[in-house]
């Protein structure tokens, strides 16, 4: 029997052009598989090191970190206990011991290498009572601190550690601030690390809160959290402009309203506490009020506050200053609010004499005044 092959079925025409066609495919796979392994490998290109990133902060964070510490306070508390364990006859029986229960507190806060001194800026509230107090450097070193001088009015206290190597911060001026202005808060947030958040400056000269005697505070929606408290508000460049303080929040988170006590204050409670341990600020014992507008429009004035009251022999009263006076500018520098005039007062050192313009009935007057100490404890703390 004849033996059939795959192209029995067809003609002897057909049967060599269907070989034919075959061939002419493998020929083709032959020539792809050559072709593939001449072929040049598979190169990956990494960018230039000049082209363009997108938009960072992360200098200014690397400039200003090393010198942002994370503060840890403990304090012992005694707590009240019922007085029924303090009877003979129950602490007999029972065996409880006499004398008052203690509790420790822990807190944590943040804070600022001001100097390579060792001296440390943080916010009054972190530290205020604290038994001890450990601050703990971007290096890992974990140092006991102690305190220098606070300042309760401003809420800034500075701390003194002992330590070599220390990174400063670098200073900024923040009155060339300006609302809009890109700032990184950088702190101890809840306590899980040294953390850096960023925004904008959302107001300056913030004040009339009631979070300090003295406001005139930075407002910036970076995010804020408690342990952010003494740490540092930055500029562009890593520079101190501030030392965060305060949040505005109803359940203990950030809202997008921080406040920053600005450099320029800080500055000034920094050198006077590390100079005499204290910061001793001028007061003339006047109550000033901002001038309301109907009011300054019908005395034809643009600004300035009016003397709503001042304390008997004070400073203010002996230099003939009167309640109702109208002050218009302090050493040449015009008035627009009661704050500004406070703050005026605050910053010139006792002793030094203040320059003063002011109308009374309709006419202008200037006095000198020679400014007194601000008393520590005051029952008003609107008086300047």
């Amino acid at each position: 029997m004849k033996p059939t092959t795959a192209f029995s079925w067809v003609g002897p025409r057909w049967r060599t052009a269907i070989l034919a066609a075959l061939g002419g495919l493998l020929g083709l796979a032959v020539a792809v598989v050559l072709q593939g392994a001449n072929a040049a490998p598979l190169v990956l290109t990494d960018a230039p090191a000049n082209s363009m990133r997108q938009p960072t902060m992360a200098p200014a964070a690397r400039k200003a970190q090393p010198s942002v510490v994370n503060i840890y306070t403990t304090k012992e508390l005694r707590m009240p206990r019922n007085p029924l364990f303090d009877d003979p006859v129950f602490r007999h029986f029972f065996n409880v011991p006499g004398g008052n229960e203690t509790r420790t507190q822990n807190s944590l806060g943040s804070g600022v290498v001001a100097d390579a001194e060792g001296h440390i800026l943080t916010n009054n509230h972190v530290v205020e009572a604290a038994d001890q107090i450990e601050v703990a450097l971007n290096d890992g070193r974990r140092l006991p601190a102690r305190v220098v001088g606070t300042d309760p009015e401003t809420d800034l206290a500075v701390l003194k550690v002992d330590a070599r190597n220390l990174v400063p911060i670098t200073w900024s001026r923040s009155d060339t601030l300006q609302v809009g202005d890109y700032v990184l808060a950088i702190g101890n947030p809840f306590g899980v690390g040294q953390t850096v958040t960023m925004g904008i400056v959302s107001a300056l000269g913030r004040s009339n809160l009631g979070i300090n005697v003295l406001e005139s505070f930075i407002q910036t929606d970076a995010a804020i959290n408690p342990g952010n408290s003494g740490g540092a508000l930055v500029d562009v460049n890593g520079h101190l402009v501030g030392i965060n303080s305060a949040i505005y929040s109803k359940n203990g988170g950030s809202l997008g309203i921080g406040f920053a006590i600005p450099e320029s204050i800080v500055r000034q409670v920094l050198e006077q506490i590390v100079a005499h341990g204290a910061v001793a600020r001028g007061w003339l014992g006047i109550e000033p009020q901002d001038l309301p507008p109907d009011a300054a429009q019908a005395l034809g004035l643009k600004g300035g506050c009016y003397v709503a009251g001042i304390l008997r022999n004070s400073p203010g009263d002996r230099g003939g200053v009167r309640p109702g006076d109208v002050l218009l500018a302090i050493n040449g520098t015009v008035l627009s609010t009661a704050t500004q005039a406070l703050a005026q007062f605050a910053s010139t050192r006792p002793g030094q004499t203040i320059h003063l313009k002011l109308q009374r009935n309709g006419r202008d007057l200037t006095l000198d005044v020679q400014v007194g100490k601000r008393p520590r404890d005051l029952d008003n703390q609107q008086l300047g």
